[in-house]
């Protein structure tokens, strides 16, 4: 039986002094291809009981999560989705650019409603907060205004929480989206199917034609003495 996710761990941060709780999930880690995507989802104090059916996004088909996408963005504080592409990912590796995504998804957020108080983070790594710098780094720190929220990591959040559930379920969509226009350009490697993802079809497409711009190319790719433009 599948659980279903509720507002018990967002309404205790509430109950503990926080004004913004925000749920936040990733989607797209783990693709060979197209952009990592971090979804946020954000309530209050005020916030009712989420939409029916919201649930982790890999658990819903993709006809269920763009029928429910529109009502949790109704129902949502407010809610935002970033971005950070293959190249960004190739540069400063994928945490980094977890990182850079989510605060782009929280920069989103921040000109509806504010800076958020606490994160809600989907398994046991805390990606989201800026590691310490030192001198040097600190003039590459990110200038976009976020502050950095409390995070609070829980394993399994997106299943049982309805905000981070949301925040996959918003994620996945406009990802997916982004792969099925990118597959227009680069039909042969099948992206409106697999999602950027290592199915039989894209890692053939690879071992024949190499990588596009669009690939993750620091990562172990078949196919990657050969470049398409």
């Amino acid at each position: 039986m599948r659980t279903v996710p509720t507002l018990r761990q967002e309404r205790a941060l509430l109950a503990s002094g926080a004004r913004l709780v925000a749920g936040m999930d990733e989607v797209g880690r783990g693709a060979l291809a197209g952009p990592v995507s971090v979804g946020v989802v954000v309530v209050d104090a005020a916030t009712r009981t989420g939409p029916k059916g919201v649930a982790d996004s890999k658990l819903l088909t993709p006809a269920a999560r763009e029928a429910i996408a529109p009502a949790v963005r109704s129902w949502a504080v407010a809610w935002g989705v970033g971005h950070a592409g293959p190249a960004e990912i190739d540069e400063i590796g994928i945490i980094a650019a977890l990182r850079k995504a989510g605060r782009r998804a929280l920069a989103q957020v921040r000109l509806l409603c504010g800076d958020v108080d606490v994160v809600v983070l989907d398994g046991k790594h805390d990606w989201l907060t800026t590691p310490s710098l030192d001198l040097f780094a600190a003039a590459d720190a990110p200038d976009d205004g976020v502050l950095d929220p409390a995070v609070r990591t829980l394993i399994k959040a997106d299943m049982t929480c309805t905000s981070v559930a949301a925040a996959s379920v918003l994620a996945k969509v406009e990802r997916d989206a982004i792969l099925v226009e990118l597959a227009q350009r680069h039909p042969e490697y099948a992206w409106d199917q697999n999602k950027g993802y290592s199915a039989k079809a894209h890692m053939d497409a690879l071992g024949l034609h190499g990588p596009t711009p669009q690939h993750r190319r620091s990562w172990n790719l078949p196919g990657t003495a050969a470049s398409v433009g």
